[in-house]
């Protein structure tokens, strides 16, 4: 007779974890381990890493959950192996083999695929994603056998360097604006060459302002115990660094924390990071227009209470 399952008491958690998504893993399989680890109530990502992909994942956490969105949009930076001379179904090793040509390229040949590469470009997305047509991802037309028309996208390519690191393999990093397909970066460079390709692993190495350095491992976190595992969390203001910063007092931070306006000497930006005074806290996003302080998503003070109560202690100094 199997023992009963231990039901995991949830709670309030708030922040962010920069976890290093293990292969074979999908971003939500993932997430849902961590928050089963950190027993919280509320939990999301900034953006989806391939089962087959690894590297830096930002988890979201209740409050912090409502500025994941931000997330989105920043630059992301990957380290990929490109398979040369083999071209799949799905333009990773887990696709079907569906073309073979020979390999031969030289230095030069790898410079000027740098070249074409780098900047602006557009992409095809790959029937193999998670975009959708007509509510439905492509990649469940592309499991039905179906092949769908897909508009090409434009994206930019801040960085790319291109290595040969076997006769038929080179490694690509690249530093990617947000919607760059990594598999279809990949599949354009080796038709390029001349020999087609596909990815065989891929590595994210930086979103936005995090770095694998950051990061830490599901193993790591479950080794360690409850305090050192909130220990890890980045307060939620870290996704809305680059912000313009407001601080309010204690009088103004309450109305506008009720959803209203507030005016002031502030010039007009799209981007506001709106703290309050007394006490110190995040208080939500915003934006300026006119001298109008405008709110965005906010913390409720709830929340607020939550993460000030959980906040390290710093001793006094004598």
């Amino acid at each position: 007779m199997n023992a009963p399952r231990t039901r995991v008491q949830r709670r309030p958690v708030h922040g962010v974890l920069l976890l290093d998504k293990p292969l074979g893993l999908s971003s939500n399989q993932a997430l849902q381990k961590a928050k089963w680890l950190l027993r919280a109530e509320k939990a999301g990502h900034t953006g989806t890493l391939d089962p087959l992909a690894t590297g830096v994942l930002p988890l979201c956490f209740g409050a912090a959950t409502k500025f994941s969105q931000l997330h989105l949009d920043a630059d992301k930076t990957y380290v990929a192996t490109v398979r040369l001379g083999i071209r799949t179904a799905t333009g990773d090793a887990e696709g079907e083999v569906i073309a073979e040509r020979p390999v031969q390229i030289t230095a030069e040949d790898l410079a000027r695929a740098e070249a074409l590469f780098t900047g602006p470009i557009r992409q095809v997305p790959p029937m193999h994603s998670a975009l959708k047509k007509d509510g439905k991802a492509l990649y469940e037309y592309a499991r039905e056998g179906i092949e769908v028309e897909r508009a090409p996208r434009d994206v930019v390519i801040h960085a790319l360097k291109i290595a040969q690191t076997a006769a038929d393999a080179i490694r690509i990093e690249a530093s990617v604006s947000k919607g760059t397909y990594i598999r279809t970066l990949g599949e354009d460079i080796g038709e390029a060459l001349g020999c087609g390709a596909h990815l065989s692993s891929l590595r994210r190495t930086a979103t936005g302002g995090f770095t694998e350095a950051q990061c830490i491992t599901l193993e790591a976190l479950e080794a360690m115990d409850e305090d050192e595992r909130l220990a890890r969390l980045l307060p939620a203001e870290c996704l809305v660094e680059g912000h313009t910063i407001v601080t309010l007092g204690s009088e103004d931070a309450g109305r506008f924390l009720s959803g209203l306006r507030r005016r002031g000497p502030w010039a007009d930006a799209a981007r506001v990071a709106v703290f309050g005074e007394s006490p110190p806290a995040f208080l939500g996003t915003a934006h300026v227009a006119a001298h109008e302080l405008i709110p965005g998503r906010l913390l409720n003070p709830i929340e607020i209470q939550q993460i000030l109560l959980n906040a390290p202690q710093t001793e006094a100094t004598p």
